[in-house]
């Protein structure tokens, strides 16, 4: 299986080469794209009936991370007003239900931010990991990536036979790909077209 890639900096050129791929006779389930908008992704998907790249959940790293940052942020927020019960004599009375609602908090905080931890996706692993299980080397998918949360759009159209990549990098063309220089830095290519064996 053959992938061409590219970058397109505005919804309605993602939008047209999606339409112009399904014109051509490319299968809507070979299509796909990703955005960092989810509003317009939203609209591209219903305009296009094309589903968007989804990404998968995060691993233990992040669930690790968002655990600590939810601690991190319920201390925050607790510390300052126990420490202000502690110090006012006249509310000295409820510096033990401080250090309860501390302790609680921490735990709302640490099981909140696990969840939305597990919950977000770990966007750089998924779409980097994507482009390169595709064959795309690490460079050209990191700024791939770059693009993509520039606000730019990532069309992937999969050619199953490797007959019609070349149709479709020209489609793509057509419609104003972005160039990788202009994305990262250092990329010649418009789009990346890669073969993938399975």
């Amino acid at each position: 299986m053959e992938s061409v890639v590219a970058l397109f900096r505005e919804p309605r050129q993602a939008q047209g080469v999606l339409e112009a791929l399904q014109a051509r006779g490319f299968d809507r389930d070979h299509l796909g794209f990703a955005m960092t908008d989810n509003v317009a992704q939203t609209t591209l998907a219903q305009a296009t009936g094309v589903s968007p790249e989804q990404g998968q959940p995060a691993g233990s790293a992040a669930v690790i991370r968002g655990a600590l940052i939810g601690m991190l942020a319920s201390l925050a927020m607790t510390v300052p007003i126990w420490l202000l019960l502690l110090i006012i004599p006249e509310t000295r009375v409820y510096s033990d239900g401080g250090l309860t609602s501390m302790l609680f908090g921490v735990i709302g905080g640490v099981g909140l931010g696990g969840l939305f931890g597990a919950l977000s996706g770990s966007d750089h692993g998924d779409f980097v990991n994507l482009l390169r299980r595709m064959g795309v080397p690490a460079p050209q998918a990191e700024r791939f990536y770059d693009g993509l949360k520039d606000g730019q759009v990532l069309v992937i159209a999969r050619d199953p036979n490797g007959q019609r990549a070349d149709e479709a990098l020209t489609l793509m063309r057509q419609h104003g790909a972005s160039k990788l220089d202009e994305t990262g830095g250092g990329g010649q290519l418009q789009s990346e077209r890669r073969g993938n064996s399975h």
